[in-house]
């Protein structure tokens, strides 16, 4: 039987509560449950106790093989329960190929009318410098 530690929806409409419980991986999300071992009320302030963990508990179920979801590793992670690992994805924050097609377009395009502007200012000033020769 696998197991994890997630959270279960209460409270009202609009008024979100989660129990956090080690539950089997087939149970439904707000359905059966093994054992309550926490709760987060995401609707108190930040700086108030907002996540409430049977610590205990906790690492007898982690011992056991009940694995966390991401939320809730997160919340084992402040607790020192559980060691998060860091995600890197360096490739996130580039723009699509796309984006990139246009920008290479707009640096092309300006640098186009950049030398467009030099040799139209280039033309006038060497005219009456071939003038003033003859």
């Amino acid at each position: 039987m696998a197991l994890k530690i997630r959270l279960a929806r209460a409270g009202s409409k609009k008024r979100p509560y989660y129990h956090i419980v080690v539950a089997d991986v087939r149970a439904p999300r707000d359905g059966r449950f093994i054992e309550q071992i926490g709760s987060w009320n995401p609707m108190l302030p930040k700086d108030s106790e907002r996540v409430k963990l049977n610590e205990e508990r906790i690492k007898h179920w982690l011992a056991n093989g009940a694995l966390p979801t991401d939320r809730v590793l997160r919340f084992l992670d402040q607790a020192g329960l559980a060691k998060r690992p860091a995600r890197s994805n360096p490739k996130k924050a580039e723009p699509g190929k796309k984006a990139q097609e246009r920008l290479a377009a707009a640096r092309q395009a300006e640098e186009e009318a950049k030398a467009a502007a030099e040799a139209a200012a280039a033309a006038p000033a060497e005219a009456p410098a071939e003038e003033a020769a003859s």
